[in-house]
């Protein structure tokens, strides 16, 4: 099995379980059927009563649950744990998890009756009938899942809009994802010493294809910190299609194509993503900068005309990305942001200042604000010229800064603002552009 070969983790009962009409050794089929078909897929298989992580009994389970790549669930005997398991990676994952059940025993439950289940056939307890055919439809369902992208969650069937693993914060796999402690070091530090150090790691890495979400996506996400979004793009073409599939990777896609100086292509993959899940905000906030800087792009060519027509349509994305979701303030604070360069300013703008400030106050009292809490109240105290309160939210954001493309976005968007309101005459602040320059060091 190559060294970084995806994880498959297995949900089943253990040991002997009695059923209507015998006794079966769980164990016995997974040492004998579940275990050989996930190698010869290429996956390496965990079942649940294998996992060694420390700390709390079900943290690492659920773990697994959501970021293994693959999963086998045994579905015989109609096990509670198991079908819970189950419940949870159809609502995470909506694909690449593989069902099968041993027939002539209990029937299967009727919300998975209509399910794609495999069925095996079992004699005295331990003896798979044709086993080497059951081994091989099992492999090849796995391989199927590995490179179709096709979902299987009835769940994200039937429900388009149902939100998938990719809204949460995209640095979710490199926080909680399991995966080689020393390669996680090893990714930290070559983040410090910039691409080259990435590129060097991501060589040594035998097949992205095949490798364990957590190292790809931490990988992915490290060539965002060092802003080589060329490598980023070429990344996602290497990964296996159900993890390329993913909401935050496509999200993260059109980021990396847009800062490539790739707007149309950023535009398209934007789109799609909301025509396949829907509006959100992080969407929207993604696609909002992408008409950002085309607005930005024809200014400099004075295209006047061009130019307003993308602060108009940045604006309008800007808005439905928080009129989606009023808890992520990040597109509220860019569609106030933008409004501010209208000429006159929009009066919608000042209805909606005290919304977006609601709201990131209120995600700052939850708990673990992160560096855009405060970039966005800066940019807010900015707006209304509280040259007290900018600097307090200076303050607080510099020593979180993760990646130097953050504070980077934050001074274009102080530099924006403060020229717009140069060229309306207005007197100058005097101290906003201090600010810029503090945020500038952090590149």
């Amino acid at each position: 099995m190559a060294k970084n070969s995806p994880l498959c983790f297995v949900l089943m009962p253990f040991g002997k379980k009695q059923t209507a009409s015998e006794e079966i050794d769980f164990d016995a089929v997974y040492e004998n059927l579940i275990k050989p078909a996930v190698k010869s897929a290429g996956m390496e298989p965990l079942r649940a009563d294998e996992e060694k992580s420390g700390g709390l009994i079900h943290k690492p389970m659920f773990e697994r649950l959501m970021l293994c790549d693959y999963a086998v669930a045994d579905l015989t005997t109609a096990n509670a744990n198991v079908f819970y398991e189950l419940g949870i990676r159809h609502a995470i994952r909506h694909l690449s998890t593989v069902l099968l059940y041993a027939t002539g025993e209990d029937k299967l439950p009727f919300d998975v009756a209509t399910l794609r289940v495999l069925p095996y056939k079992i004699d005295d307890g331990t003896n798979i009938e044709n086993i080497e055919e059951t081994k091989s439809k099992l492999t090849e369902l796995l391989k199927y899942a590995k490179n179709s992208g096709t979902t299987d969650s009835p769940i994200y069937q039937l429900i388009k809009e149902f939100p998938d693993v990719g809204h949460t914060k995209t640095d979710l796999f490199r926080e909680i994802a399991d995966y080689s402690p020393e390669l996680r070091k090893r990714l930290k530090t070559a983040r410090k010493e910039g691409v080259d150090s990435l590129r060097k790691i991501e060589q040594e890495i035998p097949s992205i294809e095949d490798a364990e979400t957590g190292v790809v996506v931490d990988l992915f996400l490290s060539y965002r910190a060092v802003k080589a979004y060329k490598e980023m793009i070429a990344l996602v073409d290497k990964m296996s299609k159900p993890l390329s599939s993913q909401l935050m990777i496509q999200e993260q896609l059109g980021f990396a194509l847009n800062r490539d100086g790739k707007a149309d292509e950023a535009e398209e993959v934007l789109l799609r993503v909301i025509d396949t899940h829907g509006l959100s905000s992080e969407t929207c906030g993604i696609l909002g900068r992408v008409y950002k800087d085309r607005w930005e792009a024809e200014k400099r060519k004075g295209q006047e005309i061009a130019a307003e027509s993308y602060l108009l349509k940045a604006i309008e994305t800007y808005l439905k990305g928080f009129e989606t979701d009023w808890r992520d303030a990040y597109p509220g604070v860019n569609a106030v942001t933008l409004m501010e360069y209208q000429i006159p300013p929009n009066p919608k703008q000042k209805q909606l200042m005290p919304v977006v400030h609601y709201a990131v106050e209120r995600r700052i009292a939850a708990g673990s604000p992160d560096y855009w809490d405060y970039a966005t109240l800066l940019e807010l105290n900015v707006l209304t010229k509280d040259r007290e309160k900018s600097f307090e939210s200076l303050l607080k954001s510099l020593p979180i800064v993760r990646e130097p493309w953050e504070p980077e976005t934050t001074a274009n968007n102080l530099r924006l603002i403060r020229e717009t309101r140069e060229s309306r005459a207005e007197a100058p602040l005097i101290w906003d552009k201090e600010i810029e320059v503090e945020l500038l060091k952090k590149l």
